[in-house]
């Protein structure tokens, strides 16, 4: 079964259960600085699920495109991808756990047609602070499910949280029963053989944690993910996802161009070229900090790779093309940003280029160092430093040794790399560390003050000013806007002047929801127009600000304090950035 074809079956299933189908949000989250990318179909949603009124109702349902990038490096095994879809449906304080194991069991042997002795689930156990979850298990029991394919596992397997506080609780995961054989008879879907093989998650939130333990939460979610990718795999009757139709095409255009067959070398270059060509479509470019950092490496190993596998670059657009029109089927925008996409690639593998010949020099003089100093061995050290300052692949380094007729230190410096990973496995994880939890009261402050300097500047600067991003922390607030040019000192004060004179004036903030057709003739301004539902929140302050937006925001704008811009600079070509506090 074709990918397209479970994702439309998942949302027309869900919408015949009186579900809304709402829109993918972009890759690059708004207003969330707790992650890089939206890694997960939840994020989007966080107000609403925090108790925000969604304005498409109790019951949503949609597929998320995500990111995530703790395991770049693992990337060309049979299974890691960065890029994935999420299906989600959700449930804010409607059904609970009896009609969402029934809806999903029915989705699952009804509309994919998968037998019922495929099928196996597992259950939370229970401890101290949640009892056994025997209401999953008489729901599993209840559609056919029998007693010897329920298992009950603890909170690592069957526990959900976003972070260290925030909304949690049990989950019921589905598995898929490969048919191989069992590794043992103990073998059971917390075993990592292949036999078992996940394909859904249903989170039931009804608890709330913090630093003194968990309560009850007085409205209950379910938050569900069954992953297009994986579940395609296993219909299409494939080994991994680089066998089936998402990536064969890839596959096999670079068999065909290649002069050495490394197929760990071919996913790693269709699974980054999949992966970046999603992130530039959304607006992703690449750079040396965060997630313009994130899709620089994901070229530059590609690159590499292509390398490898003995490919002329030049070749590079025409893997680009194959890529697209094999997922454009899925995402149809890809088309019109075709062009985009092949220049911001191919750019950055021409700036990676030169990268590698400045690396090449600086190996030189490493190896100079070494003959100078009698030594048969480069120091792990300057392997590790031409990886991480030049971006010098460890195996070139390696080959050109060998030419030179020098040994590496391979064992220093795995341990060098190691230690390097786990910083950016922590780095990565602290970035989705806020999750659910990262929405307190400053952050809902700063949010409704990028309302106020938007229409601010407006004003002062004129009405091309356009939102183009915002990031905000429990600190300061980062604003990004259409400007030509740098702020004049006078400029600046005007515009902190206006926002200070209308939060002292306090104006209530109003909440309105109508059509996105009506709210943009109206006025509203939004960034991401397609992102929002046919039914929208519109939030207005006044007759100051009009903006479709998914909030929060405070009550009344003389709780924002004293606004006051810290800096003004470019951010792009034509982009201006503010980063501003509330005193």
């Amino acid at each position: 079964m074709k990918a397209i074809e479970i994702r439309n079956k998942y949302l027309n299933f869900f919408e015949k259960h009186g579900h809304k189908i709402i829109p993918s949000s972009p890759l690059i989250p708004e207003n969330d600085p707790s992650v890089l990318f939206n890694t997960a179909g939840m994020q989007p949603l966080v107000p609403y699920l925090l108790g925000q009124k969604h304005p498409s109702g109790t019951r949503l349902v949609d597929y998320q495109k995500c990111v995530r990038t703790n395991d770049i490096e693992d990337v060309g095994d049979n299974r890691h991808l960065t890029y994935f879809e999420m299906l989600g449906n959700w449930s804010l304080g409607d059904y609970f756990k009896d009609e969402a194991i029934k809806m999903s069991y029915e989705f699952l042997t009804k509309e994919l047609e998968i037998p019922n002795e495929k099928i196996s689930v597992t259950c939370f156990a229970g401890d101290e602070d949640c009892e056994r979850d025997m209401v999953s298990y008489e729901a599993w029991k209840k559609v056919g499910i029998p007693d010897d394919r329920i298992y009950f596992f603890g909170k690592e397997d069957n526990w959900w949280i976003a972070g260290e506080e925030g909304p949690c609780g049990p989950d019921t995961e589905m598995f898929y029963d490969t048919g191989k054989e069992k590794c043992s008879p103990s073998c059971n879907p917390s075993c990592s053989c292949g036999k078992y093989v996940e394909i859904w998650n249903n989170v039931f939130m009804e608890f709330y944690k913090d630093k003194s333990g968990y309560s009850e939460l007085s409205q209950k979610n379910v938050d569900t993910g069954l992953g297009l990718e994986r579940m395609t795999m296993l219909l299409e009757g494939k080994e991994t996802p680089f066998d089936t139709e998402l990536f064969a095409p890839t596959m096999e255009k670079l068999v065909t161009l290649q002069k050495v067959d490394l197929i760990q070398s071919r996913r790693i270059v269709a699974e980054h070229l999949r992966s970046s060509i999603m992130i530039i479509n959304d607006g992703g470019v690449p750079s040396n900090v965060d997630r313009g950092y994130v899709l620089r490496r994901l070229l530059r190993r590609m690159t590499r790779h292509l390398k490898k596998l003995g490919i002329d670059l030049n070749v590079l657009p025409e893997i680009i093309e194959t890529s697209i029109e094999a997922i454009k089927e899925l995402y149809p925008e890809l088309e019109f940003n075709k062009k985009l996409i092949i220049k911001v690639i191919v750019d950055e593998k021409d700036k990676f280029m030169k990268t590698l010949q400045n690396g090449e020099k600086e190996f030189e003089k490493v190896v100079n160092r070494a003959k100078e100093l009698g030594k048969d061995t480069i120091d792990s050290e300057a392997v590790f430093n031409l990886y991480e300052t030049y971006g010098f692949p460890s195996e070139m380094t390696i080959e050109l040794a060998k030419e030179n007729g020098l040994k590496v230190n391979l064992e220093d410096f795995q341990k060098l790399f190691e230690e390097h990973q786990e910083k950016s496995r922590l780095g990565s994880n602290q970035k989705f560390k806020g999750g659910l939890a990262s929405t307190g009261e400053t952050e809902t402050k700063y949010h409704t003050a990028t309302h106020l300097l938007n229409a601010a500047l407006k004003i002062v600067l004129g009405n091309h000013v356009h939102q183009k991003g915002s990031n905000i922390t429990a600190e300061r607030m980062r604003f990004d806007f259409s400007h030509p040019s740098k702020m004049t000192d006078e400029e600046k004060q005007k515009t902190e002047d206006l926002v200070n004179s209308w939060i002292k004036d306090g104006y209530d903030v109003y909440i309105t929801e109508m059509t996105k057709e009506e709210a943009l003739k109206s006025g509203a301004e939004c960034m991401f127009v397609e992102k929002y539902p046919d039914i929208v929140t519109v939030y207005s302050i006044g007759d100051i600000s009009k903006e479709l937006c998914g909030g929060p925001h405070v009550k009344n704008t003389s709780e924002l304090g004293h606004f006051k811009i810290k800096k003004e600079e470019a951010s792009s070509s034509g982009v201006r950035r503010i980063k501003a506090i509330l005193e």
